[in-house]
């Protein structure tokens, strides 16, 4: 059986752990059938013969820039039918500068709130709130997310900007606090999937430090997302 491409995208922000990060799917993706690519920054993009023998783009890059050359490689490979997947900031806050590559993923990193003033210590934990992730009626029946049930995290909790094109498997509500000057609960997307193109894109914006990705429930999810993202045969 011919083995599918997976390139591995990664850099950006140390603070999200990247190389970690990524090494911890390496394991699924060679069981699941994969040669992976390994690269530390978004050049690779830019070479449209690497990408068009991709069937799976992995990214994890907080922040970070991406020229127009690298940026147009990547959105013209997915438009073409490769996958596009990731978790946390290495997605939805890479490239802030770039509303294109917004346009491609459909939801971009706002904020996450903090605990009260006077219970902060200066810390990452700072940031750390317990919040739900629930599954919608369509994330129920998705393959990324069908037989999960609603789940527990403390840690960050992403607020994010989005449109309505994107299908939207798990929301999260920030509650309106005393001290916060949103003055009603907000409900956000926390998983969805995107068609573009032939291509497939699947957000989770869950995975913070490496204790989060191993959740299994966020674990699944990613691996999952990974392989419904993954070129289909009519995208061939």
């Amino acid at each position: 059986m011919t083995r599918k491409k997976a390139l591995i995208v990664r850099g950006g922000w140390e603070g999200h752990r990247p190389v970690e990060a990524t090494e911890l799917f390496l394991p699924f993706l060679d069981k699941n059938g994969f040669t992976v690519r390994i690269e530390e920054s978004t050049e690779v993009y830019a070479d449209a013969t690497e990408m068009a023998g991709t069937d799976l783009v992995v990214q994890c890059v907080s922040m970070s820039e991406i020229t127009a050359e690298q940026l147009s490689g990547l959105t013209s490979a997915v438009e073409a039918g490769t996958g596009f997947t990731g978790w946390h900031g290495g997605i939805v806050d890479s490239f802030r500068a770039s509303s294109d590559y917004l346009h491609l993923v459909g939801g971009q990193f706002a904020t996450h709130p903090g605990k009260e003033p006077c219970e902060r210590r200066g810390e990452a934990e700072d940031n750390f709130l317990p919040h739900v992730v629930g599954i919608t009626e369509l994330g129920r029946e998705h393959p990324v997310t069908a037989g999960i049930e609603d789940f527990e995290l403390c840690t960050e909790q992403y607020w994010v900007l989005h449109d309505d094109l994107i299908d939207v498997l798990a929301t999260t509500t920030h509650p309106a606090r005393s001290w916060q000057p949103w003055h009603r609960p907000v409900t956000v997307p926390a998983i969805w999937t995107r068609r573009w193109g032939a291509g497939r894109i699947v957000v989770t914006t869950p995975g913070h430090s490496l204790d989060v990705l191993e959740d299994p429930n966020v674990r699944t999810v990613i691996e999952r997302g990974m392989l419904w993202a993954t070129r289909t045969a009519s995208a061939s």
